[in-house]
């Protein structure tokens, strides 16, 4: 049977396979990947490292013996566990770094068996180009809703309601694993190589309807240390916005409730303080210590709102011409608030056919 090839890596090419094998080893794999591929590396981190190392110190005959007895193993292994169910009619598809002898090998093996395997021409940089002509030069096709308001207003929450009332959103937060301010990462969770978040992103684009709008909470051109790329920032920088409304005391008990996990750190929550771009000054910085070290976390959090966040968040207002959808008031702050606040976010986008207020309009 003959291997076939495809030299496309968009979701619609992509999707006829049973699997997608990144025959890649396991470092390259947790950079970044095909989303949705399984990794069934042919060469191990260390076999990968003694393989280079032998091709350029002693000789490449020796190397790609030596490589073919590893890849000969691993394959073996992957027939008896990973790939041990499948029927006659499985069909992979098989990348590496650049379509080269990895996946040709793993690929005539598993044609061997009578698979219908096809390859990615040239690998993972094949997909690469795809995500970047995606996310760099193209023009996306979506309707985004921008949902802003001032630090502690339940942006992040209320998204999670929204999504649940039927209303397509894009967590961008999730996706970059950080909350977007200086309460910094998600516990225990790395930030993704840019490289992932693009891909990520890319594969959660791919899942949304572009003929309906799309709820993307406010963020700054980077989350983290991972940059919003430019075909989103610039629909971003142009979608129609919702805005929340809280008064600072809500604001600061939800910032409590919400960040427990810091405020009962003492190291994360100094990380935090430090992190303040506004350089608060040794005096400040030490009455916000005292306050952190008394318990007090309200009239801390009341603090950095007052001194650090609103004043940021008002220089940006003014700076907003985006047409605003609405503007929606939050009391407290409570669930019952946010559940209100999604109830009529629904109301105003699912199933919006007509083009919304002030989005662009589209050629």
């Amino acid at each position: 049977m003959a291997i076939e090839v495809i030299d496309s890596a968009d979701a619609a090419s992509l999707a006829r396979f049973d699997m997608i094998i990144d025959v890649r080893s396991p470092a390259e794999f947790a950079e970044d990947h095909v989303p949705g591929a399984v990794n069934l590396p042919v060469l191990s981190n260390e076999e990968r490292a003694e393989v280079g190392t032998i091709y350029v110190q002693e000789s490449r005959f020796r190397a790609r013996r030596i490589g073919a007895a590893h890849i000969a193993r691993n394959v073996a292994g992957y027939l008896e566990r990973e790939l041990a169910d499948r029927g006659g009619g499985f069909q992979p598809l098989i990348y590496c770094w650049r379509g080269g002898q990895r996946s040709n090998a793993m690929a005539t093996i598993l044609d061997g068996v009578g698979w219908r395997t096809a390859l990615l021409a040239g690998g993972y940089k094949t997909y690469r180009r795809e995500v970047s002509a995606r996310l760099y030069d193209a023009e996306l096709p979506h309707r985004v809703v921008l949902l802003e308001g001032p630090t502690g207003s339940g942006k992040t929450e209320l998204l999670g309601l929204v999504a649940a009332r039927g209303v397509q959103i894009l967590d961008l937060e999730g996706l970059a694993a950080h909350r977007g301010s200086l309460f910094g990462g998600l516990p225990g969770i790395d930030q993704p190589s840019q490289k992932m978040f693009e891909s990520r992103l890319l594969g959660a684009l791919a899942a949304l309807d572009p003929t309906r709008p799309v709820v993307v909470e406010s963020e700054s051109s980077k989350i983290g240390e991972r940059m919003i790329p430019p075909a989103l920032w610039r629909l971003m920088e142009a979608a129609p916005r919702i805005a929340l409304d809280a008064p600072a005391e809500a604001r600061a008990r939800y910032l409590v409730a919400a960040y427990r996990e810091i405020t009962e750190e003492p190291a994360a929550l100094n990380e935090v303080l430090a992190r303040v771009p506004d350089r608060p000054g040794r005096k400040r910085l030490a009455e916000w210590r005292a306050l952190a070290e008394a318990g007090d976390f309200e009239a801390l959090a009341g603090a950095l709102i007052a001194l650090h966040y609103d004043p940021a968040y008002r220089r940006a207002s003014r700076k907003d011409a985006r047409a605003s959808l609405a503007s929606i008031a939050l009391p407290a702050v409570t669930q019952a608030d946010l559940a209100a606040a999604a109830d009529r976010i629904a109301g105003l986008l699912v199933d919006a056919g007509e083009r919304l207020p002030g989005e662009p309009v589209r050629a």
